[in-house]
């Protein structure tokens, strides 16, 4: 079976959604029979290159709040993570264009080393004094996943270097209709929407390989929280 999930680096929900999720398939007994597939989605693909911006600073003006109002939501997203052993900095991170990122991942993919460059990649945005807009970082990450440094660097020089497979995925996520992440599709039949208890990857992950003849997409789970296209990202308040 073949899990496929779309998210984005900048997003505090997939961070928290691959850590439930794979809590999740950690207890379902087929685990060893499921190929887990990392897909691309932009939340501020309009962003240029570059254009960097504080966390707190970006939440304040998307949501029209003060400073200290966005610290709370941080705080809250930051609680939510280390209810699941993720480490979370409430202070000090960055936003910006994560194209780059995806590009190089897909590099990743080709050489087998995706969810590692991935798992690092995340530690490194959320938890950890690194910025993964910085270009020598993200060769840094590649080189720590197992990928050459020199043909991450290369890759990251070309603009055009993996660019199809971002967009490629950014069409599917389209025609699946997903307009938030995480998003995750299981054998393209079932979907389950945002960063749901692992208790709900369990049951999906069951469903769906008891019902394997099933040939529409069913969207299994209620509402969890996710960031949206246009980079919104919701925060419980508890």
């Amino acid at each position: 079976m073949r899990v496929e999930i779309w998210s984005d680096i900048a997003c505090p929900w997939c961070y928290i959604g691959k850590a439930r999720f794979e809590k999740g398939l950690a207890e379902f007994a087929h685990r060893d029979e499921v190929e887990v597939v990392h897909r691309s989605f932009e939340l501020d693909p309009s962003r240029a290159k570059g254009d960097t911006a504080l966390v707190i600073d970006m939440l304040a003006e998307k949501y029209g709040r003060s400073r200290e109002e966005a610290a709370a939501m941080e705080a809250n997203v930051a609680a939510n993570a280390q209810s699941e052993g993720l480490g979370y900095r409430t202070e000090g991170r960055d936003h910006g264009n994560t194209f780059d990122i995806h590009r190089l991942l897909h590099l990743a993919k080709a050489r087998g080393r995706q969810d590692e460059l991935l798992t690092l990649a995340y530690r490194a945005n959320f938890a950890e004094d690194r910025s993964v807009f910085d270009a020598e970082v993200l060769v840094a990450l590649a080189e720590e996943a197992g990928l050459d440094a020199d043909e991450a660097r290369a890759v990251l020089a070309d603009p055009e270097a993996y660019a199809d497979d971002v967009r490629t995925d950014e069409r599917e996520a389209a025609e699946l209709g997903a307009n938030a992440v995480p998003f995750f599709v299981l054998d393209r039949r079932y979907g389950i929407s945002g960063g749901q208890p692992s208790e709900v990857f369990v049951q999906a992950l069951e469903q769906a390989w008891k019902d394997r003849p099933a040939t529409a997409l069913t969207t299994v789970g209620g509402d969890a929280a996710a960031c949206d296209t246009d980079g919104a990202c919701e925060v419980p308040q508890s």
